[in-house]
């Protein structure tokens, strides 16, 4: 298996991971007027995302490779920052704007890496990533308008 491919697989999942562990941040520890709406929109983000980290893992899997699955493994391998303070909500909003976009551009970069490796099943399930991506930048995108 090209090893340039499968390592920018594991960056993307850890990645992934971390930008729904800290939607689930944002959830916890949204508070303000707009707490309920957030809320549901962080909730929302966090389900999406971990409900494909099982799919992603096992992709990686097909690939001959093994998934990175400890917390400091992921702390190395992301891109998405960690988030330790309790932001504003509109900064909360704002930063995982950013980090959806950050892994919209993961992704897209390890489906071109993907498709010219002729991984065909593996372009489509990073295409589907980018897209759930693109999603969540939306809603967030809008979330921020109102303000």
């Amino acid at each position: 298996m090209d090893e340039k491919l499968l390592g920018g697989l594991k960056i993307a999942f850890a990645s992934q991971y971390s930008f729904a562990l800290k939607a689930q941040n944002f959830h916890w520890n949204v508070e303000g007027a707009e707490f309920y709406q957030l809320h549901l929109l962080f909730e929302r983000i966090y389900d999406e995302v971990y409900g494909a980290v099982d799919d992603f893992a096992e992709n990686i899997r097909k690939l001959k490779g093994y998934t990175p699955a400890s917390l400091s493994r992921f702390s190395i391998l992301t891109e998405v920052n960690d988030e330790t303070s309790i932001l504003d909500p509109q900064a909360m909003v704002a930063e995982l704007l950013a980090d959806a976009e950050k892994m919209q551009n993961i992704m897209k970069h390890i489906f071109v890496q993907a498709e010219q490796l002729g991984e065909h099943g593996l372009s489509n399930f990073l295409a589907d990533r980018q897209d759930a991506f693109a999603k969540h930048a939306w809603f967030l995108r809008a979330t921020l308008k109102g303000n």
